[in-house]
C-alpha cells in the first residue's frame, strides 16, 4: 500500500498528495466571514454570519453557538438537478446529515462558553462537485469560521480567546490501480471515490486530535491494519490543510494565536 510518487494518479497527483487548496477571502462582502474553497474540481463557497441572538435553549446560558447549513447548487454536477427545498424535492437525507457533521466539527474547534450569547451559521454552497464536498467545506468552513472571529476580536467583542484548535477534514480510501493493485489514496476525485473499496472521511484538529470518522467497506472487510494506515495517511493531509488555513488567514490579518485558548502549562512534582 505505497504512498509514494509512483503509481500517479489520474490527475498526475501522487498518491499521498491532497488536490492543492486555493482559497479566495472575502469572496462574500455582507458575511463577516467567507472564502471561495476549491480543491481540484470541487468548489465551496462558505460565509460566516454573526447573530447576536442563540437558540432558545442556550438563551441566559451565557453560551454561544454554531451552526452549519450545507446545500448544491443545481448545476455543481454534470447535469443540472432541481434545487432542494423546493417545489416537490425535499432536503435529502444526505444534506441534513453533512450539515450536522460541519456543525459538529466547527463546534469542536470552538469553546462555546467563551463565545457570548452569540450564534454564527456557517453556510456551505457547492458550486462545483467532484468528490469531497463535505470535506471541503468543514475546511473552508472553518477559515469563514475564524474570519469572523477575528472580526468580533477586533471590534473587542471577544474578551478572551474562544478558539480550541483549527480544524480540517479530508478523505482517503483504497482504491485499484491498473494492473490490480491496491492502494491507499488521499483526498478522492469523485472518478477515485466511485470505485474505491474502502472509502473514508476524517475530521481532526491541528493537534491531530480526531473528531469525527466515517468510513465504509463495500463488499469484503479490512483488516485494521489496513485501517490505521488510512487513519494515519488521513491525519496527515489534516494538518497540511491546517497549515494551510493559517497561513491563508494571516495573509487576511487574522492571526490565530490571538483567538487561540493557551492550555495551562503541565506541573511537575520534584520527587
Amino acid at each position: 500500500m505505497s504512498t509514494t510518487s509512483s503509481p500517479r494518479r489520474v490527475d498526475g497527483r501522487a498518491l499521498g498528495a491532497l488536490r492543492t487548496p486555493h482559497i479566495e477571502i472575502g469572496f462574500h462582502r455582507p458575511s463577516e466571514g467567507s472564502v471561495l474553497y476549491r480543491a481540484g474540481g470541487t468548489v465551496v463557497l462558505c460565509t460566516a454570519s454573526v447573530d447576536p441572538k442563540v437558540p432558545a435553549f442556550l438563551e441566559g446560558t451565557g453560551k454561544g453557538w454554531i451552526t452549519a447549513e450545507y446545500q448544491m447548487h443545481p448545476r455543481a454536477n454534470p447535469k443540472r438537478e432541481g434545487r432542494e427545498g423546493r417545489g416537490s424535492k425535499q432536503v435529502s437525507g444526505r444534506t441534513h446529515e453533512i450539515q450536522r457533521l460541519i456543525g459538529r466539527a466547527l463546534r469542536a474547534a470552538v469553546d462555546l462558553g467563551k463565545l457570548g450569547e452569540r450564534q454564527i451559521a456557517v453556510d456551505c454552497d457547492v458550486l462545483e462537485a467532484d468528490g469531497g464536498t463535505r470535506t471541503a467545506s468543514i475546511t473552508g468552513g472553518f477559515i469563514a469560521l475564524a474570519l469572523a472571529l477575528g472580526k468580533l476580536h477586533a471590534q473587542g467583542a471577544l474578551p478572551e480567546p474562544v478558539l480550541r484548535s483549527p480544524v480540517a477534514a479530508t478523505s482517503v480510501g483504497l482504491v485499484d490501480l491498473p494492473g490490480g493493485l491496491e492502494h491507499v489514496m488521499l483526498d478522492l476525485a469523485y472518478v477515485e471515490d466511485s470505485k474505491a473499496r474502502v472509502d473514508l472521511n476524517l475530521v481532526a484538529n491541528e493537534r491531530r486530535e480526531v473528531i469525527e470518522v466515517q468510513g465504509t467497506a463495500e463488499g469484503e472487510p479490512i483488516a485494521r491494519a489496513r485501517l490505521d494506515a488510512l487513519i494515519d495517511l488521513a491525519l496527515e493531509g489534516v494538518a497540511t490543510l491546517c497549515a494551510v488555513q493559517r497561513a491563508a488567514l494571516s495573509g487576511a490579518g487574522v492571526e490565530l494565536a490571538a483567538l487561540t485558548i493557551v492550555d495551562a502549562p503541565a506541573t511537575t512534582e520534584s520527587a
